[in-house]
């Protein structure tokens, strides 16, 4: 009987060792933006100078506060190269590259065509307490690119920068 008594208090003991606690896990969610765009976009044309179109579709993601707005953007941050288009002298030569902009979902499309430019032209925008699904939303930029028989005959190409502001 004593043996068992001894085996018990040593496993009592034993068991006052071991000790459970807990942590707490804390986070701040602030507004945020994101979005996914293809790694290049075609412009082409039927001929007999009629604009380069094409499309670009992008998937956004989008969180935002009851104070928050976001603005999705553009700029043409690396221009064409020589002897083709020039969006920064679009003014003097006539290269204009425009587009037009949708997206579903809780964003507002820019109304109208814009021309693209150096500096950030609206793509859309979202309000605030806006939050689209865990998959994002979806939107479209179609380009249009006036054809110069001034270019030279060669391929072409133009960096475009998409970037969320006031997120």
């Amino acid at each position: 009987m004593t043996r068992i008594v001894l085996i018990a208090c040593v496993v009592l003991a034993l068991a006052g060792i071991v000790q459970a606690q807990t942590t707490t896990l804390s986070l701040t969610v602030a507004d945020e933006g994101a979005l996914t765009i293809p790694a290049s976009t075609s412009l082409s044309n039927t001929g007999g100078f009629t604009p380069f179109i094409g499309t670009t579709t992008y998937t956004y993601f989008i969180r935002t506060g009851s104070t928050g707005t976001g603005s999705l953007q553009l700029k043409v941050s690396t221009d064409f190269g020589t002897g083709g288009p020039s969006v920064a002298n679009s003014g003097t030569t006539g290269d204009t590259l425009s587009y037009t902009s949708t997206m579903t979902g809780v964003g507002t499309a820019a109304t109208g065509t814009i021309n693209a430019a150096s500096t950030l032209t609206n793509v859309g925008t979202v309000g605030n307490s806006a939050h689209t699904p865990k998959a994002g939303s979806s939107g479209t930029v179609s380009w249009s690119l006036v054809d110069d028989p001034a270019y030279a005959p060669g391929s072409y190409s133009c960096v475009v920068l998409f970037q969320w502001t006031s997120v």
